[in-house]
Formats: C-alpha cells, structure tokens, sequence
C-alpha cells in the first residue's frame, strides 16, 4: 500500500495542482462576471446624468464602477431637483438585480482555493515518509539498498509538492489584487446605495430635497 501511495504521490500532487490552476481561472471569471454587472447596473442607473464620468474604452471595470459611485455621489450632494428625481426613480434598477453584491459564495471559494496551497508541501513532505515508510518495510528489510531504490519516489514528492506551492502562490498573488478591489467595489455599492435611498427618502416616495422643502 505505501509502496503505490509512495509510486503516485508525485503524478497526484501535479494533478491536484493543475486542477487548482483552472479553480483560480474559474474565479477569475467569475469576479469579472461580477464586476461586468456592477458596471452594465450602474451605467444604466447613471445614464443621462449631468457631468457623466467618461473613462477610456479600456479603462478597467473596477475604475468604471468608482466614476459611476462618483457621479452618484455629485448629485447628492448637488441641488438639482430634478437631478434627485432621475435618481430616485431609477432606485429600483438597482433594487431588481442584487444578486452581484452577494459576496459570501465567492469569498468562501476564493479562500479555499488560497488556503490550500499550503497542502502541497505537506503532501510532498507526506509522499516522503510514505516512500521511506514502504523502503523500510520492504522485503529487504529497510537495508542501504532498499531506501535508496525509493530515495527518487521520495526527492520527486517533496519537489512537487514545493513547485505546486510556489506556482500557485505567485497566480494567487497576482490574481488577488482584483479580487479584493471587487469587494472594495461591492463594498462602496452597498453604501452608496444605502446613502442615496436614505437622502432621497425611497421608502417614503419623496425626494430628501422634497421633505426640505415641505418642512419649511
């Protein structure tokens, strides 16, 4: 049993570590799905509002997303009634389509997929003892001979193991970034939505500049 476990542990590690390549490119996806909705929501939500941020074509869609939080914020802030109006109106764009800022799936995936990469060495550590374990309980006995036939099986496992590790650590590096400006993104939706719905009074179906103008 060790001797096959010991034989395999190599070919095993590179598998699991290929398919852990292909869970970050899946995440990947995945956060810019995510992003794309934001900005395709908040481009509607924002569409036909004066002093319109206008980013380049290729400007990134995490950038998108700030300019369009921005240009919510500018209205807000400003005095046009009719501006607040357009605003609280379209309240509901954002309120149909909700399913982009629940972030727990991803979160719970992407932390996963990080923490596992501290299992390589230890299964190549682990592929190590199994094949000094299956030399020594071979029917040589655990001689000189014998823990050298498998000394390969052995350096092999903990080079995978290591390798694995350090490949997937430098995608997880380069890829987390992004993911964590996604949840800054997310982040900053919810409140600037929760910000707008309080000052325009959605629930009330009045304007905050409305029940300014009612108090006086």
């Amino acid at each position: 049993m060790l001797e096959q476990i010991s034989g395999l542990s190599t070919t095993i590690i590179a598998f699991f570590a290929i398919l852990h390549l292909i869970a970050f490119g899946c995440l990947k996806l995945w956060a810019g799905g995510v992003r794309r909705g934001i900005a395709q929501t908040l481009r509607r939500f924002t569409d036909g509002l004066p002093n319109r941020s206008e980013l380049d074509w290729n400007s990134h869609l995490s950038d998108q997303i700030e300019g369009f939080l921005a240009d919510i914020d500018d209205v807000l802030e400003g005095e046009s009634a009719a501006d607040r109006t357009t605003l609280r109106d379209r309240i509901k764009i954002l309120d149909e389509r909700r399913d982009y800022l629940q972030s727990l799936r991803f979160e719970t995936a992407w932390n996963v997929a990080r923490t596992m990469i501290e299992a390589y060495p230890l299964a190549g550590v682990l592929g190590t003892i199994c094949a000094i374990g299956a030399a020594l309980s071979s029917e040589g006995g655990g001689t000189v001979t014998a823990i050298v036939s498998r000394f390969g099986d052995a350096i092999w496992s903990t080079f995978a193991g290591l390798v694995a590790a350090i490949v997937l650590m430098l995608v997880n590096s380069l890829l987390e970034p992004g993911f964590l400006r996604l949840e800054e993104n997310r982040l900053h939706v919810r409140q600037t939505v929760a910000k707008a719905k309080r000052e325009l009074a959605v629930s009330g179906g009045r304007s905050g500049l409305e029940h300014q103008e009612a108090a006086r």
